[in-house]
């Protein structure tokens, strides 16, 4: 099911029960060789400056802390970055995850296609973990996976944002191509590219949620009230210093930026923690110049 009707939405919501992993049993990163801000992904990324100069000895330096930091929680295998593919540190809006399938993803901008195309790391996917590959590059819709498409993992259900990084033919595809039960399709407000940066799903049980995000408030407004009372609600400077592109990859972790969490209020950190999570941040100042945050770093293997 995919619909923009809230209402049946969260009905359909209501009956599906969290059986599946909500948490990744892997993890993946791009390492930032070749890491540079790419004009094409400046078009419609106003969280890119590309006034700014970014010192790759340091980005690569923040990447190692965090490649390094989350292996102690759950296995991650780093790929090598590329010069060609300068965005490549973000890999989880390209390929994704889901019951021993690889996904590509159709993207927008061809300095973003061109990482689909790598053969080292479909062939990890591929031949090496036996992962079947689902190619969503030659239809019709621009889908930009778990960039746009935020999946409530062990439900099985998720929640679509649409802006010129995925339109509705795109979150059709990707909700065949994952097997969603339900998605909940929306526009996200002027000038946000990514629903990764303005919601995050906490294990399948609590949600990062930046109001100011979404066009229509009464879809944020859902989508916090079901999660409640395990909901952060994001103001525009929490959410514009990624506190939303969080990650969980354990049932009582929280990830986020060292620059999320020091925006981070003390009343929403409260709610974490009375969710049960534990914060995790690591200082990606380099990398964010690029208009992502350490969700956009991590892909997930499931």
């Amino acid at each position: 099911m995919l619909t923009r009707d809230i209402e049946t939405f969260f009905s359909f919501a209501k009956t599906c029960e969290a059986q599946n992993p909500a948490c990744a049993k892997a993890v993946y990163l791009v390492t930032p060789e070749g890491f540079s801000l790419a004009t094409q992904s400046a078009q419609d990324n106003v969280y890119m400056d590309l006034k700014k100069s970014v010192q790759i000895d340091l980005t690569l330096a923040q990447h190692r802390n965090l490649a390094h930091a989350i292996s102690k929680f759950t296995s991650a295998v780093t790929f090598s970055g590329r010069v060609e593919t300068p965005d490549a540190v973000f890999p989880n809006n390209v390929l994704a995850t889901i019951n021993k399938k690889i996904i590509l993803g159709h993207m927008r901008h061809p300095v973003r296609q061109a990482e689909a195309g790598r053969s080292d790391i479909l062939g990890f996917f591929q031949q090496v973990l036996g992962y079947e590959l689902i190619d969503l590059r030659k239809q019709p819709g621009i889908c930009e996976l778990t960039g746009s498409l935020i999946i409530d993992r062990a439900r099985n259900i998720a929640f679509c944002g649409l802006s010129e990084r995925c339109d509705e033919v795109g979150a059709q595809a990707m909700c065949d191509a994952f097997g969603l039960k339900a998605c909940l399709i929306f526009d996200l407000a002027s000038g946000e590219y990514h629903t990764n940066v303005v919601l995050a799903i906490l294990a399948s049980r609590g949600v990062i949620i930046a109001p100011g995000g979404f066009a229509d408030v009464r879809v944020s407004n859902a989508i916090a009230e079901f999660y409640a009372p395990n909901a952060v609600v994001l103001s525009s400077e929490e959410k514009n210093a990624f506190a939303a592109n969080a990650i969980t990859l354990s049932e009582d972790t929280v990830w986020m930026s060292q620059m999320a969490a020091d925006n981070l209020t003390i009343a929403n950190k409260l709610i974490l923690k009375q969710a049960g999570f534990n914060l995790h941040t690591v200082d990606l100042s380099e990398i964010e110049k690029a208009g992502g945050s350490l969700r956009c770093c991590v892909g997930e293997i499931f």
